[in-house]
């Protein structure tokens, strides 16, 4: 079957997706030097501690200690670049138009799950799709609202006393800090999940986020049916 190339991902949300992986992967890692200096949570259940964020062997092996200036001068200068770079995305996204592909419509929660069932191979029928499926609609759309909360919550903690009522509106400084930290826990998450996503999708995935074209199979021209076929006379072979 012949292939031809179809336009997948504008030059601008390349940039952008690009761009944002390198100042993500700084701000989490910054923000793992800033928080050994207080690690204060973990997950308790009935008031016993299962895990703690993060054990004092994660620290030491990636040398962590003690670098708690270096963070917040990481931290502080890459959050300028990360929330430009996000507002920028928005913007884009809204006035392209792109956001008639991004956000998920009424039927995206009732099929994201047949989305996932049939990546785990346990449905074979692949729900209906444009340039997302409705699981990766939802999860990109998670990001944007995660992102724009970790700028929020990050601003409330940077500047307590200038911010105030956004402290305030937040909880008050350590439910702000709470927020904060948690957001930074599920865009991990997100990162380990994207990656393996798109490493099971396969090359071709990757590399429309590169070139910003995809190869899809072309449309054939149509070949007569048995019907029209008999009409006119022809004979229908097997």
């Amino acid at each position: 079957m012949q292939k031809q190339l179809e336009k997948k991902h504008p030059l601008a949300v390349r940039w952008m997706h690009w761009i944002n992986f390198p100042l993500l992967t700084m701000m989490i890692w910054s923000g793992i030097l800033i928080y050994w200096a207080n690690p204060v949570y973990g997950v308790r259940i009935l008031g016993y501690e299962l895990f703690k964020f993060f054990p004092q062997w994660f620290y030491e092996y990636l040398s962590i200690p003690f670098r708690l200036a270096e963070g917040l001068q990481l931290h502080f200068f890459f959050m300028w670049f990360f929330a430009v770079n996000g507002i920028v995305y928005l913007i884009y996204t809204f006035v392209s138009g792109e956001w008639r592909a991004l956000l998920p419509i009424p039927a995206s929660l009732k099929r994201a799950p047949l989305v996932a069932l049939h990546d785990a191979h346990i449905v074979k029928s692949k729900p209906p799709q444009g340039k997302y499926n409705d699981a990766q609609r939802i999860a990109y759309t998670s990001v944007i609202a995660m992102g724009a909360g970790s700028v929020i919550t990050g601003l409330a903690i940077y500047k307590p006393a200038q911010l105030s009522w956004l402290t305030s509106l937040l909880g008050g400084y350590e439910w702000a800090r709470w927020e904060h930290f948690w957001l930074m826990v599920l865009f991990v998450l997100f990162f380990a999940v994207h990656v393996f996503q798109v490493a099971m999708a396969g090359w071709a995935n990757f590399r429309s986020m590169i070139t910003g074209y995809d190869i899809v199979d072309a449309a054939g021209p149509t070949e007569p049916t048995a019907t029209a076929a008999t009409q006119t006379g022809e004979e229908v072979t097997a």
